[in-house]
């Protein structure tokens, strides 16, 4: 087994070319994997937290354009040290996917790091995340200042809220193989979004997308509407989820603005994560 050290969140490669000439025709695009390929964890960088606690953010990026890959909680799939809970997925879906959890860490943890490590066919990866000041990101704050925040997103009309990558935790909830089991939560937002023009924003009423993804489990689940739009000052989407194997779950759902998602990806600043977990019996 080979460990590698998967260093930055963005990896740069640089070609040095020969001299420009005339070119003949037109180079064939690179084809890219369906499967078979590895999923690299990713550090995205730590936010402050108002009660001076510190979130360290994480994502993934896996390499097949098709293949699914799990990888159950063990230690194939780790975090250390253990500050309280593993939050981090198994259920990979394919390509990149931007601060899909966050870890709390104490207002103390001062140089220390927080490793996420994957092994996957055979290879092992391991990411470290710290507070090194380079490393700072807006995920609560609004991007470069503008004063766009993440969506407030609540699994109650009147419970409690959770911001950010590191979002908000709900449940266990109880469900059946084969029976569908509904899903609602509430999200407001406050409208702002950098990266869309005001020609844009004047054509529309902002908007917040509801996604939802199985974050963990044994096997895949079943969405009735796994995508769903509400108007940012406020509103509510439902869906059910309908599993087919038994087992424990938590299922994620991602709120953002307009922004999107990789387009916001470097501050963490427009979205939040929210958690369901469900056992599931047959």
């Amino acid at each position: 087994m080979r460990q590698r050290c998967v260093v930055a969140r963005v990896v740069s490669i640089m070609l040095l070319a020969a001299p420009p000439r005339l070119a003949t025709a037109q180079a064939a695009a690179p084809v890219l994997p369906a499967s078979g390929q590895a999923v690299f964890p990713v550090f995205e960088g730590w936010y402050r937290n108002p009660d001076g606690t510190f979130s360290i953010s994480f994502g993934y990026f896996n390499r097949n354009t098709k293949e699914v890959v799990d990888v159950p909680l063990g230690a194939g799939n780790v975090i250390t040290p253990n500050m309280g809970g593993q939050l981090q997925p198994t259920h990979f879906e394919p390509r990149r996917h931007w601060g899909v959890f966050a870890v709390t860490v104490p207002a103390d943890f001062g140089k220390q790091k927080l490793t996420w490590t994957l092994t996957v066919r055979g290879e092992t990866y391991a990411i470290p995340g710290s507070l090194r000041a380079e490393w700072q990101i807006d995920a609560l704050e609004g991007e470069v200042g503008s004063g766009n925040t993440p969506p407030a997103l609540r699994f109650a009309a009147t419970g409690p809220a959770g911001s950010g990558p590191g979002g908000m935790t709900s449940g266990p909830l109880e469900a059946m193989v084969g029976q569908p089991l509904s899903l609602t939560v509430w999200a407001t937002d406050d409208g702002r979004s950098p990266t869309v023009t005001e020609s844009a924003k004047t054509a529309s009423a902002p908007q917040t997308s509801l996604t939802w993804f199985v974050h963990q489990g044994p096997a895949a689940a079943a969405f009735s509407a796994p995508v769903a739009k509400v108007p940012a000052a406020g509103g509510s989407a439902s869906t059910t989820v309908t599993f087919a194997t038994p087992g424990s779950y938590v299922l994620r759902v991602r709120a953002n603005d307009q922004s999107g998602v990789a387009g916001a990806g470097h501050a963490q600043c427009c979205w939040t994560n929210g958690y369901v977990r469900v056992t599931v019996s047959r």
